[in-house]
């Protein structure tokens, strides 16, 4: 079982729902590159210039671990680059559990990304002119917990202790992509976890996600904001379990 994190985040995201599938399944932690302790000689401006670059490093990660059968689960960004990387080599995978996903962040004419254009251009603009003030400013919003404040300085943390010229690309290669196409090609049995108030996510992307997939499961959590594994972890336990512990028809 392969845990992805999001961006500006890192493998210690899923501390409180990984340990909970350690007796049932082999558990594999990982940090992309410009995250956690992952090798900073890694990161190559070209590869990462899109999502296809990260989808290859976990390729690379499986094959080197010699992985086949994996429930991969992905939050946020990570969640389509478990797509891109089961349409390269769909053999390697068994199930795909899609944490928040949204495959386009802009507004496309009747598709819904919950984004415009100019907000895209906006946030890649303060993004790259003050990240660490972007970061305190955006983190909170992101996981929409405002009772629960400690929640929203842990991701501003985590997206501060992020590289920030690789977090600038990365962003614009996650806030830029559109992998709509992809989701069709999906043929491993997949479950979308959406949040039922998301800013990043919201309930439209996750719908079209399910839609886009054939065969897919979706469940709506009662958790609100873009981070369930950290505000609300035991019911984004119980879902994944669901699921991945489910007869197979």
């Amino acid at each position: 079982m392969v845990f992805a994190h999001g961006f500006g985040c890192d493998q210690h995201m899923w501390r409180l729902v990984a340990p909970a599938f350690a007796r049932d399944f082999r558990v594999i932690l990982f940090d992309f590159v410009g995250a956690g302790g992952a090798d900073p000689a890694a990161y190559d401006p070209v590869r990462h210039a899109t999502l296809d670059g990260y989808a290859q490093d976990l390729l690379t990660l499986l094959r080197e671990l010699d992985l086949h059968d994996v429930v991969f689960v992905g939050h946020s960004v990570s969640a389509m680059i478990g797509v891109l990387a089961e349409v390269a080599e769909p053999e390697r995978f068994a199930q795909l559990v899609m944490v928040g996903p949204s495959p386009r962040y802009v507004d496309d004419e009747s598709y819904v990304g919950g984004f415009t254009e100019d907000d895209i251009t906006e946030m890649l603009e303060s993004l790259s002119s003050n990240y660490l003030g972007w970061s305190a400013a955006m983190a909170p919003a992101i996981m929409s917990n405002p009772e629960r404040p400690a929640l929203g300085a842990e991701l501003t943390e985590s997206f501060c202790r992020m590289d920030p010229a690789i977090a600038r690309q990365f962003a614009r290669a996650t806030f830029l992509s559109d992998s709509r196409a992809d989701l069709p090609r999906v043929t491993t049995p997949t479950l979308v976890l959406q949040c039922s108030n998301d800013l990043i996510a919201p309930l439209e992307v996750g719908a079209y996600v399910h839609a886009a997939i054939p065969g897919s499961r979706m469940t709506v959590l009662e958790a609100t904001g873009h981070c369930p594994h950290l505000s609300a972890p035991d019911e984004t336990i119980a879902a994944i379990a669901a699921f991945v512990r489910a007869p197979v028809a």
